[in-house]
């Protein structure tokens, strides 16, 4: 019997110290990485730079009448509608290809690879006027990335392919959309797997601390996959709570007393 004891304490000790506690689920903690209490955070984000087969959304407008009929030329007649959803987009907006280039109505081939979204508006815009209309003529030319896709899987609520139609996201937002993190997934190591045009490469953030928010990849980008892993205390079977690994420890007692006091009678 005291073998058994031993084995249930033991088997308790574990349990207790696998069970998931606020500091493994609570968003942006300090960890005394702040010096006062005014959490003031610079946040680190770079503007996004078009990569090969992101999808762009070109809108060309004018004031002038006699101007606007010459600009409509530049613009598809898909992108005339007011409201677009993905898959129009996917056939009316402008897949950047193989070579970073973009075939634009009447221009051409415009290379965009590498640019910002406010470098092509300029981009597109001096070409416009360059080549059909007077240096002084006022136009108004509009890019956007038609939409920003991103993939998260693992211990999340929801896993899949998702599209947010907003210039910038967070991970947090991104995790939120996909059902958020299980308290079973491990918020202290988040991997973003990111697209360079060299390949992908894994970076790593901790979402628990506040200095996430200073990180060059708390702002997801297109094409980003997120993966979150489960808590190692996950793999031994302890509860989410303490209510959850009381439970586990009945039944694992029950199970040992009853094999003990079968082999007894044996």
């Amino acid at each position: 019997m005291r073998h058994l004891l031993l084995c249930i304490t033991v088997i308790f000790s574990i349990l207790c110290s696998s069970c998931i506690t606020n500091k493994d689920v609570v968003y942006l903690q300090d960890k005394g990485t702040v010096v006062n209490d005014s959490l003031l955070v610079k946040e680190l984000s770079k503007p996004y730079r078009v990569q090969i087969n992101d999808i762009l959304s070109v809108n060309v407008k004018a004031i002038d009448e006699e101007v606007k009929k010459l600009v409509s030329l530049f613009n598809p007649v898909e992108s005339q509608k007011e409201t677009q959803g993905q898959q129009d987009l996917y056939f009316s907006g402008f897949t950047v290809d193989l070579h970073g280039n973009i075939e634009f109505p009447i221009l051409g081939d415009i290379n965009v690879l590498g640019y910002t979204i406010d470098e092509i508006e300029e981009k597109v815009k001096t070409e416009i006027l360059t080549k059909y209309l007077k240096e002084t003529t006022q136009i108004f030319v509009t890019v956007k990335l038609a939409g920003l896709r991103y993939t998260v899987t693992g211990e999340v609520g929801g896993t899949g392919v998702f599209t947010l139609f907003q210039d910038r996201v967070n991970v947090i937002e991104a995790l939120a959309n996909a059902g958020d993190i299980k308290n079973t997934g491990d918020r202290t190591d988040v991997l973003i797997i990111r697209q360079y045009p060299q390949g992908q490469k894994i970076h790593h953030i901790d979402l628990t601390d506040v200095v996430a928010l200073q990180s060059p990849y708390y702002y997801i980008q297109p094409n980003d996959m997120i993966l979150v892993k489960p808590l190692k205390r996950k793999s031994i079977g302890a509860g989410e709570t303490a209510t959850q690994t009381l439970t586990t420890i009945a039944s694992i007692f029950s199970v040992l007393v009853s094999t003990y006091f079968l082999a007894r009678n044996l």
